[in-house]
């Protein structure tokens, strides 16, 4: 019988497997782990927080989430509204 190299279900997609690749940022609304995707094994529509706008697969992007919860309340971000974000808008 053949080998299988199905991922499990409870695993997050590899897009999302942040390991060494999220760096800290520190904003006037706390620390955030923050990661840059390539999008390139994007497969979903994300909606930005910053701008309510659609990130389509295959677009670089950003993942944020405050330290203080957990990696679960992560947000797609557009890079640029990211970087002019408002901390207090969020």
């Amino acid at each position: 019988m053949g080998r299988r190299n199905r991922r499990e279900s409870d695993q997050e997609p590899p897009e999302l497997k942040l390991g060494n690749f999220a760096r800290t940022e520190n904003h006037s609304d706390g620390e955030w782990k923050v990661t840059s995707l390539t999008g390139e094994t994007s497969v979903k529509v994300y909606r930005c927080p910053g701008c309510q706008g659609e990130i389509q697969p295959g677009t670089a992007h950003i993942v944020a989430w405050n330290i203080d919860y957990s990696a679960e309340d992560r947000r797609h971000w557009h890079t640029a509204c990211w970087k002019r974000r408002t901390p207090s808008r969020y």
